[in-house]
């Protein structure tokens, strides 16, 4: 997740500064970026939920943990959802490919997904296949959430461990109710450009770092933070930096008294 999380804000961003510096891009380069674009945004839902099937494994079927969730039932796993996260979109390509001429990939256009896959019948696509997509994995996590704590009412011995696997699981639900802020973003962006006709650079600015910047900033929260170890290095990082701040600022205390003796 970390990986396509990391792709995912590499080509938006370089998607961004592109839009910025030259406006119009090639069509073929945004189909590039747009299509890898998609095929990363789509597998953060998807993600959240493998993981939370791990999660409840873990929890629900402890001794069976370590024969399900293999290495390679994982790589099996991630290419699994690369297929069903790539196929719907790659589609998109095909028609554009059957539709338009040749001549239209040499043109320059305002990099938007609306502008390069224009056939109408692709939006319906979108629309059904997004619907599905998040449907399962809204139920996948409920299911999921709802599972591990009745064993964390039932079990006695592993309650910690059952209480760290449903704040993990609850944290995916925030982070997905994020990720579908994707799609309702592009009507809100309309509205916005009503009321501030001239700010429609800016509005974009805002719109992709809450609907896909904010949203995986909780990766590294869940992952990272919330470790042990890392807590405990972090803190010593910090209590360290402290330490050195105060002793140049004694330092300095000292220096300015002994210039005002001299």
């Amino acid at each position: 997740m970390v990986i396509n999380d990391a792709i995912q804000l590499t080509v938006t961003i370089t998607l961004f500064i592109l839009s910025y510096i030259f406006y119009k891009i090639n069509v073929s380069f945004c189909c590039f970026f747009i299509l890898v674009a998609v095929f990363t945004t789509r597998n953060t839902p998807v993600n959240l939920a493998s993981m939370a099937i791990e999660r409840y494994i873990a929890i629900c079927n402890p001794l069976r943990h370590a024969q399900i969730c293999t290495a390679r039932r994982t790589y099996a796993l991630i290419g699994f959802i690369w297929f069903i996260c790539v196929a719907p979109d790659i589609t998109d390509l095909f028609v554009t490919l059957a539709t338009e001429s040749l001549s239209f990939f040499h043109e320059s256009v305002f990099c938007l997904r609306q502008n390069v896959f224009k056939d109408p019948i692709l939006a319906y696509k979108r629309q059904a296949f997004d619907a599905i997509y998040f449907s399962c994995v809204f139920l996948t996590l409920v299911y999921t959430y709802l599972r591990i704590l009745f064993a964390a009412r039932a079990l006695s011995t592993e309650k910690m461990s059952a209480q760290r696997a449903r704040n993990t699981i609850l944290l995916h639900g925030a982070q997905l109710a994020m990720c579908m802020l994707s799609y309702i973003s592009p009507s809100v962006e309309i509205v916005l450009r009503l009321i501030f006709p001239g700010r429609i650079l800016e509005i974009r600015f805002a719109n992709y770092l809450i609907v896909y910047i904010l949203p995986r900033f909780l990766s590294p929260i869940i992952y990272g933070v919330r470790d042990k170890k890392f807590r405990r290095y972090l803190r010593r990082y910090f209590v360290s930096n402290r330490c050195m701040i105060k002793s140049h600022k004694v330092a300095g205390q000292d220096n300015g008294d002994m210039l005002e003796k001299i």
